[in-house]
C-alpha cells in the first residue's frame, strides 16, 4: 500500500474536529479536485509503499484512541478492507464517496465534489472530464450512508455552491444534523472571510459548520 504520510495530531475538520487521531494518508486518488490541498496525493502521487503490518505497528506506537485513514482516495487502494480491519481504534476513513470497499469504520466522513472542484483549466483541463464524471456518484454514495455513520461535508466556494449541496442532499435523504459545510481556502485569512458568510447558511439551512483546525493553527503545511 502506497502511503504518503502518517503523523500525529488533532482532527482538523468534522463532526471530531480537536480530538487527537494519528493520520495515515494513503497516496492515489481517482479525482483531480481543483483545489486539492493534498496534491502529493492525487495530482503527482508521491509516497512509499507499505506493509500493512508496518501502518498498524507504527500506528500503534502512538498508542492513539482514534484514527484517520485519509488520501487522497483511500478506498481505492489495495489492501484498504484488511488494514482498516487490523486498526482496533475508533476510525474514521475521509473519502469523496465514489468507490466502494469492504471496510470497517465507526464514522465514514464522505466529502462529495461540487462543480467548483471540476479543474476546467487546471493543466489545459485534460483530467477535467474524467473528474467531472466520476465527482458524484449517488448510488456509492447512498450505500456507503446505508452501512456506515456518515457525515457529508462539503466545501464551499461561494454562496451559490448551496444548490448543489440542497441537490445532493435531498437525492440521498441526508439527515441535516449530518451534513457540514466547510469553507475552501488553504490560509487562515481566506478560511475566516469565507467562514463569516457561510455561518449564516448554515444558520438558514440547519447545517453544521465545519472549521479547518488545522490550517488556522498551522497553515497549510504537511503533517499537521
Amino acid at each position: 500500500m502506497r502511503i504518503a504520510e502518517i503523523f500525529y495530531s488533532v482532527q482538523g475538520e468534522g463532526t471530531l474536529a480537536g480530538v487527537p487521531s494519528v493520520f495515515v494518508r494513503t497516496s492515489g486518488c481517482n479525482l483531480r479536485c481543483v483545489w486539492c490541498d493534498t496534491p502529493y496525493t492525487s495530482w503527482n502521487p508521491e509516497g512509499e509503499d507499505r506493509s500493512i503490518e508496518s501502518i498498524v505497528e507504527e500506528v500503534g506506537g502512538y498508542k492513539p484512541t482514534h484514527v484517520v485513514v485519509t488520501g487522497g482516495e483511500p478506498m481505492i487502494a489495495p489492501g484498504i478492507g484488511e488494514l482498516t480491519r487490523r486498526l482496533g481504534q475508533h476510525l474514521t476513513i475521509e473519502t469523496a464517496g465514489t468507490m466502494d470497499a469492504d471496510v470497517r469504520c465507526d464514522l465514514m466522513s464522505i466529502s462529495p465534489k461540487l462543480a467548483n472542484s471540476t479543474p476546467v483549466d487546471r493543466e489545459g483541463g485534460r483530467w477535467a472530464a474524467q473528474h467531472e464524471r466520476l465527482r458524484y456518484r449517488p448510488d456509492v454514495l447512498k450505500e456507503l450512508m446505508r452501512r456506515y455513520p456518515y457525515q457529508l461535508k462539503f466545501v464551499i466556494a461561494k454562496p451559490e455552491d448551496l444548490r448543489e449541496v440542497r441537490a445532493i442532499v435531498g437525492e440521498t435523504v441526508a439527515e441535516s444534523s449530518q451534513v457540514l459545510l466547510m469553507p475552501e481556502g488553504v490560509d487562515a485569512a481566506t478560511l475566516a472571510e469565507r467562514g463569516r458568510w457561510l455561518v449564516e447558511i448554515c444558520k438558514r439551512e440547519g447545517f453544521r459548520y465545519s472549521p479547518r483546525l488545522h490550517v488556522d493553527l498551522w497553515g497549510n503545511r504537511r503533517g499537521v
